[in-house]
């Protein structure tokens, strides 16, 4: 079986689905985003950078979920737990698997019902309106609408073979960040070490590094989303690295800042202040409390900022789910995978930003980053 667990795995997440399903009065669930079809299924692949093709899947009110998908997948779906595979030849002009979907929908149903779709925010509805309203017209027996955000609420709480994965992940970037010292010095073009880095993830274990991010200043850098720049690096910059990389479907999503020759006193001070919130957020981080209570405890030691939130949720994706700002009060569960990432101004419109991966626990947040050092490292 292609899928990175076994068959109880995928069973036991449609069954929990199916229960709450049932509670909502949903004759089926309608799923077409890469994460959502994995999450029931264990179809990894990254064929889904084609947007050429729809893929769908169904989650009946019981039994196992079906897919509808293009030809070209057949093979691979063939060796997930699912032995319902419907296909088409995509892409097909006028008709890209709108009809297979409707009679499918409209069998597994009975012929009428609630069909729920994910809504909330993060989900995608990953097919053209058109199709979806000749889906709807097709069905006037059947009622679209929300999914009660059930998919989403389930993928929030991992089992403890997804943290393992999650783990494994945050492992493999340890090893490359370990090696940061080999591939960036004074004089360095910061584009090279975006480049040099994610070869060190791969050659450590990592399957694919989708995200990457970073920069480099005197007193930090002016945000931590842009592209590496030619620019070399400076005696005195501070180097910050951001990987979100992935080990069998899973992400971790921390980063690691450098002082490049020698750390100033300013560099020094805020990657203590930014420690010292990362302990504050893990320490509030518990059962019961709530996403703005993990922001609270930060918030307290760094102040504000633009960035908007100060970590997230983490899983299948890179962010996911809940996020540590004032108005989300999501109450963490044991299981829950998120990450600490408060930021601090510095001088002359610069910041430095830190973050950690933990999994909440009943006695304690656990690490999995794992945890930097208070001092700012040098290189």
């Amino acid at each position: 079986m292609v899928a990175v667990f076994g068959t109880a795995e995928y069973q036991a997440r449609t069954e929990k689905a199916q229960r709450a399903m049932a509670r909502h009065g949903l004759g089926a669930m309608l799923l077409t985003a890469e994460a959502d079809v994995r999450y029931y299924t264990g179809y990894l692949t990254r064929f889904w950078e084609s947007p050429s093709r729809p893929w769908f899947l169904i989650v009946p009110a019981s039994g196992k979920p079906v897919a509808v998908i293009p030809s070209i997948g057949a093979a691979l779906m063939g060796q997930t737990w699912l032995d319902d595979i419907r296909t088409w030849p995509a892409p097909h002009p006028g008709d890209d698997g709108v009809s297979l979907l409707a009679d499918t929908l409209a069998e597994v149903t009975g012929g009428s019902g609630q069909i729920g779709l994910p809504h909330k925010l993060e989900s995608q509805l990953r097919m053209p309106l058109a199709d979806y309203a000749d889906l709807q017209t097709r069905l006037p027996n059947h009622k679209f609408g929300t999914d009660h955000a059930i998919t989403a609420d389930l993928r929030q709480v991992k089992s403890e073979a997804e943290i393992a994965k999650i783990a494994t992940a945050c492992q493999i970037a340890a090893k490359a960040f370990a090696d940061v010292p080999s591939i960036a010095t004074v004089g360095t073009p910061l584009s090279q070490v975006f480049r040099d880095f994610q070869r060190l993830c791969l050659q450590h274990g990592a399957d694919w590094v989708p995200y990457l991010a970073g920069g480099a200043g005197q007193s930090g850098y002016g945000d931590v989303i842009s592209p590496a720049s030619d620019a070399p690096l400076k005696d005195g910059d501070v180097l910050m690295l951001d990987t979100g990389l992935v080990h069998d479907g899973y992400f971790c999503d921390y980063d690691r800042n450098f002082a490049v020759g020698h750390a100033s006193t300013t560099t020094k001070n805020a990657q203590v202040q930014l420690m010292e919130a990362a302990v504050a957020g893990r320490e509030a981080a518990k059962p019961g409390a709530t996403a703005h209570d993990v922001y609270a405890a930060m918030h307290a030691i760094v102040g504000g900022g633009d960035a908007g939130r100060l970590g997230h949720g983490l899983g299948m994706q890179l962010t996911e789910g809940l996020s540590l700002i004032d108005a989300d009060h999501t109450v963490l569960q044991d299981g829950m995978v998120i990450t600490l990432e408060p930021s601090v101004a510095t001088v002359d419109d610069s910041l430095m930003v830190h973050e950690e991966n933990i999994v909440i626990r009943e006695g304690g947040a656990h690490v999995l980053s794992p945890w930097a050092d208070l001092q700012l490292p040098v290189i």
